[in-house]
């Protein structure tokens, strides 16, 4: 099915074109290694074809789904270790832990250590440009690849230049969310859609500013009202889950069955640290994400929740500043919040009012 792109024009691309062509940019002669599952082979076999009309030279191989505690298979490691120009990992849940690193991590120039060879070679050594999509379905891939890049990347600039010098983020919700997000000395990352420089990749579908709270400053309660990422999958909510978070980390969980639910994942990530650090981790609050991607609903697909326009997400576990591993990082929605980001010279801007962006 091809959707249209170029508005302006008669030109049409399908979606493996668009990511191929322009959210990489790959060019004749790159090595394309596509990593994915049966669940997920028709989207992987889209972005081969594609990667060779291009002229790159694209390897495609599978391993079955993995979960979020499950560990990537040996040949799947081995193969990043290949050091490609470009990684596709078109995951139907998660790409899977590297075994080895996580016994003895990758240190790059700075010191930053690095319990992946995938999050090494693109965030440490900067050698790959990378796109995973863990929870990809033909029916997202189809509805939600091919928008305004131009636009979703000047909305991104302008959110990230709020948080410049930021001190914190208020963020409130009809559902009871009152949660204040440290971010002094922290800097707000995108996923815009531009993944054309070694260094850089992202999700498709893309489309979200999201920041790292500083460790242990932040506090408030946390209503989750929209989807939830759990071990083995995301859903939706039937009953809202209301996290207390003290000092950085979550205290209490109340709800339903969905609670209960996370309670155990969240134990079971505990029980399995093999430090005092992964540990503490497993109840860190570790993200705060904003949806911008206008072609996203939610769905109970994380990838594609936490992209939606009108809504906010928290992730429980690893941040992204790397001084919190963890072997988890569930996400989950929060519905038509208010987020108001907080300066230290006592001004404020409202970013979203009730779930309408600003800007």
């Amino acid at each position: 099915m091809k959707i249209p792109f170029f508005k302006d024009n008669d030109k049409e691309k399908t979606p493996a074109q668009t990511i191929v062509e322009d959210v990489c940019a790959i060019k004749k002669g790159e090595s394309v290694l596509i990593i994915a599952n049966p669940e997920t082979s028709a989207i992987a076999q889209d972005l081969y074809t594609a990667s060779l009309d291009a002229g790159a030279s694209p390897s495609l191989m599978f391993q079955p789904k993995k979960s979020s505690l499950d560990m990537a298979e040996k040949a799947v490691i081995c193969a990043i270790k290949s050091e490609p120009d470009v990684i596709f990992s078109i995951s139907a849940n998660k790409l899977g832990k590297d075994e080895e690193a996580l016994a003895n991590p990758y240190t790059d120039a700075v010191g930053q250590k690095y319990s992946n060879i995938f999050d090494y070679l693109l965030s440490g050594k900067k050698s790959v440009r990378a796109v995973w999509t863990p929870g990809l379905t033909q029916d997202m891939y189809e509805r939600t690849v091919n928008i305004d890049y131009r636009l979703l990347s000047e909305r991104c600039k302008k959110i990230c230049s709020l948080f410049e010098n930021a001190k914190s983020v208020k963020v409130t919700s009809p559902a009871g969310t009152d949660f204040t997000v440290c971010v002094e000395g922290r800097k707000a990352l995108v996923d815009d859609g531009d993944f054309t420089k070694p260094g850089t990749g992202g999700n498709v579908p893309s489309g979200e500013v999201f920041i790292s709270p500083v460790v242990g400053k932040s506090s408030g309660v946390i209503v989750f009202d929209g989807s939830m990422t759990f071990s083995d999958g995301d859903a939706m909510l039937e009953t809202p889950i209301r996290a207390t978070v003290k000092d950085g980390f979550v205290t209490d969980l109340q709800g339903d069955k969905e609670a209960k639910r996370l309670l155990k994942d969240i134990t079971a990530a505990e029980k399995q640290s093999a430090t005092d650090e992964y540990r503490r981790n497993a109840r860190n609050i570790g993200e705060l994400g904003i949806g911008l991607n206008p072609a996203a609903n939610i769905t109970g697909n994380m990838l594609e929740d936490e992209k939606a326009f009108r809504t906010c997400h928290f992730a429980i576990g690893e941040n992204y500043d790397g001084d919190a591993p963890a072997l988890i990082h569930f996400d989950g929605i929060v519905c038509s919040p208010t987020i108001e980001i907080e300066y230290p010279d006592g001004t404020s801007f409202v970013l979203l009012e009730k779930g309408d962006l600003k800007i």
